[in-house]
């Protein structure tokens, strides 16, 4: 991989990254799937603190986020992905194509399916796009803490599906963390020696300001009706850090009336729900006391505006 068109250079700002001992290894492992899957889950539990946003609502994760797990050998930057789907609009587009392009700038893939089902049409595809990357691909069986009926049979599909390609395969749960220690062995093998890309102790790129707006949208989607989660951009307007407390104010952009009616609820009860569980997410992030205060906005059709999109900062990544 291009080191220089990514994201080394950024180590550059960060200071006191050590030298990495001789036999160290590092570098990029993309996580692509289908929505659903377990990606940002996964990243969560192996960085060991949650900085990617879950919901039982597809297409869940919008940008491309970086985690970094670092070991006594090797520092993985792990990129989470939005869910490849069929898109339904400019968003959908945006977010899957962002989703390919990863898959051409790391050093290896992580292909995570649902061990529940047996593998379809959709995971195939995505083994297909995989394949053509030329990078080293592991793929991982999520959910085996879920698997009911017949779990040999189900394996027996996705066993195929590697062997087909010739990649390894391991089985693993991103919520118990059963089998994460082959999967980081199978990750990490066909890495190339190489530097600390960041600090050790740090656990992600993202700005504070980005992760608290996708906790404020976590909870939007956990907490309302189907038609109102996809229609959801957080804007923070302001962080304001004062000795004993830090002050958030952001805006919750939707596309209808009748999505903002949804989300302030009767007499704003909604909207409250919504910001104290926020707040509470968003304290354990900054270990510190927080005062949020959200509002909501209708912005017409924003998922189908490219100068919209660029503004709340849905691009494409090349």
């Amino acid at each position: 991989m291009d080191e220089s068109a990514d994201l080394p250079a950024i180590a550059l700002d960060y200071p006191l990254i050590p030298t990495a001992p001789p036999g160290f290894k590092s570098g990029f492992v993309g996580i692509v799937g289908r929505p659903n899957v377990g990606k940002s889950t996964l990243m969560n539990q192996l960085v060991g603190q949650k900085i990617a946003i879950t919901s039982p609502i597809a297409q869940t994760t919008r940008n491309r986020l970086r985690g970094i797990l670092t070991t006594p050998t090797a520092q993985i930057i792990l990129v989470d992905t939005p869910g490849i789907h069929k898109p339904q609009h400019q968003l959908g587009e945006v977010l899957v194509k962002n989703a390919q392009n990863v898959m051409h700038a790391v050093d290896v893939l992580l292909v995570v399916v649902d061990s529940t089902v047996a593998a379809g049409r959709g995971d195939r595809f995505i083994a297909e796009l995989a394949n053509q990357s030329q990078v080293p691909v592991v793929l991982g069986l999520n959910k085996a803490d879920q698997q009911e009926a017949e779990p040999a049979l189900l394996d027996q599909s996705y066993e195929a599906l590697a062997q087909e390609y010739g990649w390894p395969w391991v089985k693993f749960s991103a919520i118990t963390g059963e089998g994460l220690e082959p999967l980081m062995a199978q990750l990490i093998s066909p890495l190339d020696p190489g530097p600390y890309y960041y600090p050790p102790d740090l656990v992600t790129d993202q700005p504070e300001r980005f992760i608290m707006g996708e906790l404020i949208r976590e909870q939007v989607l956990l907490m309302t009706r189907e038609e109102v989660p996809h229609s959801t951009a957080i804007v923070i307007d302001r962080v304001v850090e004062e000795p004993t407390i830090t002050r958030v104010l952001a805006t919750i952009q939707v596309e209808r009336d009748s999505q903002k009616g949804i989300l302030i609820g009767k007499g704003g009860s909604m909207l409250k729900a919504i910001g104290t569980a926020a707040r509470e997410q968003i304290q354990k992030l900054i270990a510190g006391k927080v005062y949020l205060e959200l509002f909501v906005k209708v912005q017409p059709k924003w998922r189908q505006s490219r100068s919209n999109l660029a503004d709340l900062g849905y691009q494409v990544e090349e």
